[in-house]
């Protein structure tokens, strides 16, 4: 229990203190953008890797040199635990921001974060919001910013890790209207973290797996019509690997 307070007074105590923060990155983005988004991340990756030592995750990161390096990409993810999203963002090597639930948008100060550090926010009741949110993905993509998706759409609750929800197709229209690669991620271990036996947060070996990315008007013709199918399958290759090394281990 005491690694479960620990972590809420770090969130607290960050939320509120970075307040004059915020004041002072709205004014350094009002005339270098890149640079407010740069020192954000760098600020929330800090925290974030504060989090998880508290927590006692060791973090193993394989394929990052799967990630171009030239140019913004979409990231396409199983979902387990609110603990990915702290593992992917500090795996990745430059500005990327999640979408996340619409609800999120209601919580104060984490809503002004989650912005500061490129997150889009679906709507998945209404068609014409989620629209207008994956039109904001493929701007942020072409301005060089990638895109982290969980196509599942929520967290998958299985204790099998294969199981995995049906990914939904519309999830890698901002790769598909953007021309961007998609990268397939796979992660085991994050449940394990806190998800898994509520209300505590217990030590786990994460593992992210970044794969070989695509283009999806490169693929083949069965594969270019449902793309999302496609990297369901790669995905769950890639965790297959993963729990062959764990029980090898």
């Amino acid at each position: 229990m005491i690694r479960v307070i620990i972590v809420a007074l770090i969130v607290v105590v960050y939320l509120i203190l970075s307040i004059p923060v915020i004041f002072v990155e709205w004014l350094i983005g009002k005339k270098n953008p890149r640079l407010r988004d740069q020192q954000c991340l760098a600020m929330i990756q800090w925290v974030f890797r504060v989090i998880l030592k508290i927590s006692g995750v060791k973090l193993t990161v394989k394929g990052r040199d799967n990630i171009p390096a030239d140019q913004a990409v979409l990231y396409v993810g199983n979902h387990r635990s609110y603990f990915d999203i702290l593992a992917g963002y500090v795996s990745v090597p430059s500005l990327m921001g999640f979408v996340a639930k619409k609800e999120m948008e209601k919580i104060p100060l984490l809503s002004t974060w989650m912005k500061l550090v490129n997150c889009l926010f679906l709507d998945r009741e209404n068609v014409k919001e989620g629209l207008k949110t994956i039109l904001q993905g493929i701007n942020q993509i072409k301005n060089g910013i990638s895109v982290w998706i969980f196509p599942e759409g929520t967290r998958n609750e299985s204790e099998n890790v294969l199981e995995l929800l049906p990914f939904k197709e519309g999830s890698l229209k901002m790769a598909e209207k953007s021309g961007c690669p998609v990268v397939p991620v796979a992660m085991t271990g994050t449940a394990e973290v806190f998800e898994r036996h509520l209300p505590f947060i217990r030590p786990s070996h994460v593992i992210i797996e970044f794969g070989k990315p695509f283009i999806i008007k490169e693929l083949e013709p069965e594969y270019r019509k449902f793309p999302g199918a496609y990297t369901e399958m790669r995905i769950k290759q890639m965790l297959s690997a993963q729990l062959e090394e764990r029980k090898r281990a």
